[in-house]
């Protein structure tokens, strides 16, 4: 696999992960015990570190991507593992 190829790859674990992991660690001004800001939503995060955020998501992106590339390589798991078709009814055409 390319370099650029491998890039893009890593790059769309890396959204994939940081949309998932949105919610994750996130408390609302109620569970922080404080007080909402007027007009506020009552789901709005009360303090998010997007710093923090985003290392996460590289980390395990990162990771992710590892056993991709390594699946790449090796060829553990292949298109044929997802034939359900002809291993349930064989090739009876």
């Amino acid at each position: 696999m390319s370099v650029p190829a491998s890039i893009a790859i890593w790059f769309l674990f890396f959204v994939a992960v940081a949309f998932v992991s949105l919610s994750f660690g996130v408390r609302t001004a109620e569970e922080a015990g404080t007080e909402r800001i007027a007009g506020q939503a009552d789901s709005a995060p009360h303090r998010f570190d997007l710093r923090r955020h985003l290392l996460r998501s590289a980390l395990i992106a990162t990771g992710l991507f590892a056993v991709y590339d390594l699946n790449w390589i090796y060829g553990w798991v292949g298109i044929e593992n997802f034939d359900f078709y002809h291993r349930l009814y064989g090739d009876k055409g």
